[in-house]
C-alpha cells in the first residue's frame, strides 16, 4: 500500500518532527508513506472571510497539483465522518482488497479546506468535532494508521 500525507505547512516543533519520524519509522514494514507539505499561504492578520477565502483556494491548488487520478482521497474536516480505529482499519483493509491501494490523507492548514479540495475527496474524516493544530494532526493521523495496520493483521498494539 502506497499512502500520501498531504499537509499545509512546514512542522516546525522538535517534538512533532520526533513524532512524525517515530510512526514512519514504524509504518515502513506495513506501507510506503509519502509526506507532502505543501506551503501555507500566509495573510496579514486580522483577516477578512474574503482573504481567508483566497488562502484556502491558493493553498487548494497546491494541494490538488499532487492528486493523481488514481489516488483515492480521504479529506480530514470537521464537518467529516468520525470512525472508530477498527472502522478506519476496516476502510483501509477494503480500499487494499478492492485495487485502492494509493490513499491520500490531506490536513489543510489553520484556515482549513477549500471546496474544490473537499468535493475532489473520496471521503471526508473527521477525528473529532474539536479543533487540532494541523501539524498535531500529522502526527495523529500517522498513529491511527499504523494502529489500523496492527489491527488488520491481528497484532497487539497498546492501550
Amino acid at each position: 500500500m502506497h499512502i500520501q500525507i498531504i499537509a499545509v505547512g512546514k512542522l516546525k516543533e522538535r517534538f512533532l518532527v520526533m513524532g512524525l519520524e517515530h510512526y514512519l519509522e514504524r509504518l515502513s514494514p506495513y506501507a510506503k508513506i509519502e509526506v507532502i507539505e505543501i506551503p501555507e499561504e500566509k495573510g496579514q492578520e486580522p483577516l477578512r472571510e474574503s482573504e481567508i477565502q483566497q488562502i484556502r483556494e491558493k493553498e487548494g491548488e497546491r494541494i490538488i497539483r499532487h492528486l493523481s487520478a488514481d489516488v483515492y482521497t480521504i479529506a480530514l474536516a470537521i464537518q467529516g465522518v468520525s470512525l472508530s480505529s477498527e472502522s478506519l482499519a476496516n476502510q483501509l483493509d477494503q480500499r487494499a482488497t478492492y485495487g485502492q491501494s494509493r490513499i491520500a490523507f490531506i490536513i489543510g492548514g489553520s484556515h482549513g479546506l477549500s471546496r474544490h479540495v473537499l468535493q475532489r475527496a473520496d471521503y471526508t474524516l473527521s477525528f473529532s468535532k474539536m479543533t487540532f493544530p494541523h501539524q498535531l494532526m500529522r502526527v495523529i493521523l500517522l498513529e491511527q494508521i499504523y494502529r489500523a495496520f496492527k489491527i488488520n493483521r491481528g497484532e497487539t498494539y497498546h492501550k
